[in-house]
Order: structure tokens, then sequence, then C-alpha cells
């Protein structure tokens, strides 16, 4: 039972009230307490019991919350009233392998799995509070708890049902024809159960249009006396209505059994037979694993409705405490109940002292002892079940049909029909396959593919002559590039697996033949065996037409690594890994290159080229044959061969060459004017791992390199990632900061042995005064050569 306690200069007023966590509903400890047991068997005439029991939980729960169990100074405990479907499975399943004949063992024995749930509730949330784990329960899919929340709420329903008619609860497990024709067409029991529905009806009815605190209370206050009202009116017999079940018949001995604490005299250890309380472990559990999802729900939700900062590992650590004491003082679980403390606040019961009296008025009720039970019409007891099941159904199936899926509510559904027709456990564990299943659909519904393009759409930020770029922009559409993303799994890799089989069949192969495949992994958060053994399969198809496959975004040390590399792809030969797109692309572009100036070793110098050297690509050294071999030599005698063609032998010097390379592209320039700009440029050697210039610092002119690597590192943000770009013979470097005196924009560092031609800043100033044409044409080459590299980092940039 739960009260308002309303402080005010006349005194404390206490109201019996009652809500779950969900949502708000009245009840009354009998509703409470008396449908602890089942109304049927050795059961019977137990309702009582039920009620001390529920008590005393109720009063451990208040002490522990007002001595400091709780932040919330005004916590409001409760014993947990959602879990009594499952006290009855317990009591059913104890009753059955027992045997009706042994009745002290049975009630002995489900006294003790009561007590027992108390204990290991009370472990668990003392572990999960000790450990700190309290916020990982809140990631348990809600829609699961929602559905064994209708479960719960169409099971008080039928409950509602069985103890407005007298009928044993198990009378509607699961609902008969002959049961069902006995509610409808028998006129008593109409009469029964019609009257608390209409008046739980009428109650939402009200609700709806005042939405006052104390509109329950005061309902369920003046039920009785109307009642009593009509019996004085109509003159009739209490003893003649009792047996006609308008009244509770709680009859006893008139011995200890009779008061508060006659339960403990059930609870006989030389009576408990462990053997059955042992198979009641499975509901035990589900048992628990109930409880322990509302408080983690309860205790946010209560700390903003009340703007109190609390810890929610705290609450859980008192929550341990009251259940293990209410456990060792043999009664059942309880909890800190959201709307009862929420609307115990709002009429000033905030405070420790208030929850101090609160305790203390329970108590007095508890010696008061259940005699007064027996003047509570049933239709009270049944309109308070029928108000709480009604609006657990309400919130499972109504309040959801607009926030859930249309997967999430058949879950809901499905769950709250198992619960019915089978069992509490078997519907919870339905709920959770059913749930994954619908998972695993869901997300195959969802693109794993993130983007599918030709290479020639993702250059890497590699600084290169022109004609090497144009080379590569040609070649490179033997390149694709997969990114994928999310998590892969045998729901997802389908289609992954399907797109890469498409890139190599016939019909494609024709028109458009592939050297490399990139898949980029960056953005997966895993891979599981299926999809591992799926990339098993298309590297095989692969493999056989020649094409290499490549990894990029992974590491072997990574979840998707690790997963790869357990089925043997990463170790196969032509599979290539590398941690970035960038550095992917990087290598495919160098093995292009490094097939054309193998092809013309006779007559061309091969450059460095940046990034791995270890590749074991054999390209035809003729490229002749295969399209794709004919593709590279047609389009590199068109970009590369035309470079080396166009140049003068006789003036083959230093840095005229350089100076040609870096702007041959740009036909309209008279290539004298390079030979007439070389005595300006200064020529430097630097070794490997040489700084050239740190972010921020002073230009102090530009270079053109003849021959090595720089590389240069940018850092935009704080929180973004270094973006490395590598500039190799022919390229510029520094050329925007020397020509706009702004300081340096990244970090460059020589990464081979390099020679480079250097125009400082003093060189510039006399060309400018010496050959003003001169250096307007330089200037405009400069400025031409650094759009197509700033380009080519930017669509690098834009495909990260």
């Amino acid at each position: 039972m739960y009260y308002i306690c309303m402080l005010s200069d006349s005194g404390i007023f206490l109201f019996p009230l009652i809500s779950d966590h969900y949502g708000s509903a009245a009840n009354d400890v009998a509703a409470d307490g008396m449908i602890i047991f089942p109304a049927f068997g050795v059961f019977a005439g137990l309702g009582g019991m039920g009620v001390s029991m529920f008590f005393v939980s109720t009063v451990v729960a208040q002490l522990v919350y007002c001595f400091g169990g709780s932040s919330f100074a005004g916590a409001n405990g409760s014993m947990m009233i959602e879990v009594v479907p499952f006290f009855h499975i317990l009591a059913s399943t104890i009753a059955r392998d027992i045997g009706d004949e042994y009745p002290k063992e049975i009630i002995a024995t489900t006294i003790a799995a009561f007590t027992l749930s108390s204990v290991l509730t009370g472990l668990a949330f003392f572990l999960l509070g000790y450990l700190r784990l309290g916020g990982l329960i809140g990631f348990f899919p809600r829609h699961i708890l929602v559905g064994c929340i209708g479960g719960v709420g169409i099971f008080l329903i039928l409950t509602g049902l069985t103890v407005s008619t007298r009928l044993p609860s198990d009378a509607l497990d699961p609902p008969t024809l002959e049961t069902l024709r006995y509610f409808i067409l028998n006129t008593h029991a109409l009469s029964q159960w019609v009257p608390p529905l209409v008046l739980a009806v009428l109650l939402r009815l009200i609700t709806m249009r005042w939405k006052h605190q104390l509109v329950f209370p005061i309902y369920f206050m003046i039920i009785p006396v109307v009642f009593y009202v009509v019996v004085a009116a109509a003159r009739l017999d209490l003893g003649a209505l009792r047996r006609d079940g308008w009244l509770f018949d709680m009859a006893g001995t008139g011995g200890g059994e009779d008061r508060w604490y006659g339960f403990y005299s059930y609870l006989d250890l030389g009576l408990i037979r462990f053997t059955p309380l042992w198979t009641t472990l499975p509901i035990q559990f589900a048992l628990l694993f109930f409880n322990i999802l509302h408080p983690p729900l309860n205790v946010p939700a209560l700390s903003v409705s009340l703007d109190e900062d609390v810890d929610t590992n705290k609450e859980l650590l008192g929550h341990g405490y009251s259940n293990l004491l209410a456990g060792f003082l043999g009664t059942v679980p309880n909890y800190l109940v959201y709307v009862n403390t929420l609307l115990f606040y709002r009429v000033g019961g905030g405070t420790r002292i208030a929850g101090f009296l609160l305790a203390v008025a329970t108590f007095i009720l508890l010696i008061i002892g259940t005699g007064p039970i027996a003047y509570i019409p049933i239709m009270v007891v049944s309109a308070l079940i029928f108000v709480l099941g009604i609006d657990l159904v309400k919130e499972a199936l109504w309040d959801t049909r607009h926030r859930v899926s249309r997967m999430e509510y058949i879950t809901i559904v499905s769950i709250m029909v198992t619960m019915t027709a089978w069992d509490f456990v078997i519907g919870v564990l339905f709920g959770i396959v059913v749930s994954c299943f619908f998972f695993v659909i869901q997300n195959s519904q969802r693109r794993s593919i993130r983007a599918c393009y030709a290479g020639e759409s993702a250059i890497s930020t590699v600084r290169r002559p022109a004609a090497h770029r144009a080379y590569i922009r040609e070649v490179s559409k033997q390149t694709r590039v997969l990114r994928l993303q999310g998590f892969l799994f045998f729901g997802t890799i389908a289609h992954v697996e399907e797109t890469l089989r498409n890139i190599v069949e016939d019909a494609t192969w024709q028109r458009n033949p592939v050297r490399f495949v990139v898949v980029d992994l960056s953005l997966v958060v895993g891979v599981d065996m299926s999809a591992a053994e799926a990339f098993v399969r298309v590297q095989r198809l692969l493999a056989a037409k020649g094409v290499v496959l490549v990894f990029c975004g992974v590491t072997a040390e990574s979840p998707c690594g690790k997963a790869l590399s357990c089925v043997g792809i990463l170790q196969e030969p032509s599979v290539e890994v590398f941690e970035t797109l960038n550095d992917a692309m990087e290598w495919t572009e160098n093995a292009y290159l490094r097939a054309w100036f193998r092809a013309q070793k006779s007559w061309t110098t091969p450059i460095t080229l940046p990034g791995r050297r270890d590749t074991s690509l054999s390209f035809d050294d003729t490229l002749a044959g295969s399209p794709r071999q004919m593709q590279l030599r047609d389009v590199g005698e068109r970009t590369i061969a035309g470079e080396f063609l166009d140049k003068d032998a006789e003036n083959s010097s230093e840095p005229y060459n350089t100076l040609l390379n870096a702007f041959s592209s740009y036909h309209d320039v008279d290539q004298k004017t390079f030979k007439q700009i070389a005595p300006y440029f200064e020529r430097f050697t630097f070794p490997d791992g040489f700084v050239l210039w740190e972010n921020n610092d002073t230009p102090d002119g530009l270079y053109i390199i003849e021959s090595g690597i720089l590389r240069a590192s940018y850092k935009f943000a704080e929180h973004s990632p270094v973006i490395e770009e590598s500039m190799v013979s022919g390229t510029l470097a520094g050329e925007l900061s020397a020509l706009s005196g702004m300081p340096r924009n990244a970090r460059v560092v020589v990464e081979q042995q390099a020679v480079l031609w250097k125009l400082s800043l003093e060189n510039m100033r006399r060309l400018e005064t010496e050959c003003p044409h001169l250096a307007q044409v330089f200037v405009q080459l400069v400025l031409k050569a650094a759009k197509v590299d700033t380009d080519i980092l930017l669509a690098a940039l834009a495909t990260r």
C-alpha cells in the first residue's frame, strides 16, 4: 500500500494510493497483498498473509530509503506489484511438484521461494551499484520491457475477473470457451465483474478531465461508502454478502497465525522442500531480470521530474540493501515508486522526516492486522486491479502506436500474447528471440555500401607532375573503390558480395576491366565470420581474373583486421592492406606508374615514388595483350611519353629539366621562358628526415623538386586527423606561402634524400625588378600548378 502524506498546519493526512512507475493508477493494499498468493488450492484464504508480507516489505523499503538509502529525501518504497504473475507461477510450480497432500510443505516452500527472490534481487542491485554498472541496464531494448508490461496488464485484468467472481486464479490460465461462457451468460458472475470494470473505466474518464493527485484516493474512498449506504438502505446481511462473494472472507482461527507476523509460523525450515525450490530457478532468474529493469528507469525519470541530480549507482545500492533486508526478514522484493514519490513531494512530503512518518504510519496499519479487510467490498479491490491492468495494457498498446516501428509493435503484441497463452518466462524469452530476429531484418535492409566509384574519383594527395596525373586519372578507371559502413554480418554482406561479383562478371568485364578493387573499411565497426568468409569467396573470384583486392581503413590489430585474419584472407598473395584510403590509392597509382616505367625502361628513367615499395605485382613488360595492359600502353603514350618527347635535347641541363617537368603541361608558354628563369634558382641537397619548415614558420621562398620525396603534414584543427601529402620530382613546395608572404600552413620533411631548386624571396624580388613580364608569367604558372594541387587535396579530403 502506498500513501500520500500531506503536511499542513492541521496535521498529517495519509491517503492510500498505489502507482506503478509507467503510469498512474489507483490501488489498495488488499489488491496488492491479497493477490500475492493464488486464490485456489492450499493457497485459498492466504490473502491476509499476503497483505502482511506486503506491509513488511513496504516498511523495510521505506525505512532504508528515509535513513539514507536513497538520495531522494521523500522516496516512497513499496513491494513490486508487477512481479505478482511470477509469484503465481512459482506457487503453482511448487504445488504441482510437491502435491496437494502436503499443504504445509507447499506453503513453506512457496514463502521460501518468495524470500529467495528478494535475496537474489538484492544481490543483483547491490552488485550493479557496487560495480557502477547501473547505466548498462538502460541499453536493454525498451519495447521488450513494454511488452512485458502489457503482459502483466493482461494478467491483472484476468486477475480482476477471477477476484470479482471468486474463481481460482488459474481459471483463466488460459481462458477456455466454457469459462468465457460462464463470465458472459451467468447473471451472478456478470453482476460481480461488470460493476468494478465500469468503475475502473469511469475513473479513467474522470482523470481525463480532472488530473488532481487526490482524485484517486477520494474516488476509492467514496466507493465503499456508497456500498455500505446501499447495504444499510436495503437491510442486507453482511454474512450473506460475504457468502455470495461481495465481501472478503477473512475468518481465521483466532490464534497467532491471524496476526501480522503469522506468516512466520509457516516458514519452517524443516518443511521446505529444496528440490522443488531448485526447479524454480529459471522462473527466479526471469523474475530477477524483470526486477532489475525498474530502478534504472525510475531513478533518472524521477531525477528529471524533481530537478535533483542523483547517482543511479547509489540508488541501486539502496535497493540492494532494502531487498536483502526484506529477504532476510522472509518477505517479498521492493523498490522505489516513481509516481508515488513524485506526488509525495508535491504535497509537501519531500523530507526524510516525512518519509519516516510514512513508514511509522504503515507499520501501525501492519500492527492493526488484516481484520478490517473483511469489510472491504470485493468490487473495490477488483476495480483497483482493473485500473492498474487497463493502464498497463494502454501503455503497451495504445501509447506506443505512433512511437515505435511496426516490427517493435509486433514484438510488443507477440510478447503479450505469449505471456497470456503460455507463460511469463516463455514470453520474455520469446520477446528476446523475436527482437533479435527483427533486428537482423531491419539491419539487413540498411545499405552497408556507402559509395562505389572508379578510382579516377579518388586520386591520392601525392603531388605529381601533370603528365603523371593525366596518366593516372585515365588508368585509374581500372580501379574500383567500395566504401562500406556499419556492421558487416550475414544479413548485410550479401549485397556487398553481389556488388563485388558484378565487377568481374562477363558483361561488365568486357566494358570495363578492373585491375584493383579497393574496399574501404574505415567506417565499419565490425565483421562477423559469415561476412569474412564472403570476402574469401570474392577474393578467389577476383584472383582468378588477376584482380588485386586491397583493404584499407583497417589494421591487423583492429577488430575488423582480426576478423579477416581469422579466415586467412589477409595472408593471400593478391591481397593488400593499408591504414587509410589515401595510402591505398597512392599504392595503386604507383603500381600503374611502375608498370609503365618498366615497359619503357629502354629510354625512360623511373622517378622515385612515395609510399610502400614492396609491391609484387608483375604487369607484363610489353603492356600488350589484355585490354587492361593495352589501356596502360595507350594512355602512357599519350601522356608520359609525350612529356619526354617534347624535351629539348640541347637544353637538358638543370634546373631547366625540372622547370620543364613542373610546367610542361601548360603548352601556351614558350619553353625558352624556363631557360630565362633558371638562373634565379639555387640548388640544395637535403638528407632523409631533414625538416624544411614547421607549421607557421615565416616563408623563405618556394622550391621545385628535382629528385627525392618531400612529405607535408597538415593539421587543420585539434580534433581533425593529420593530412599527409607527398611531393615527388617535378612538383612545387611552399609556393602559396611564398607568393602571399603568409606563414607556412604545414610541416614539411624530406622523406627521401632530395635535390631541390629554391627561388628565394630575394631572388623573386630581383626577378620582378629585372624582368617584370617574365615574373608575371612565372607567377601565373605557379598559381596554375597550385590550383591543381589544391583541387586534388580538397577532393581527397571530400572523400574521407
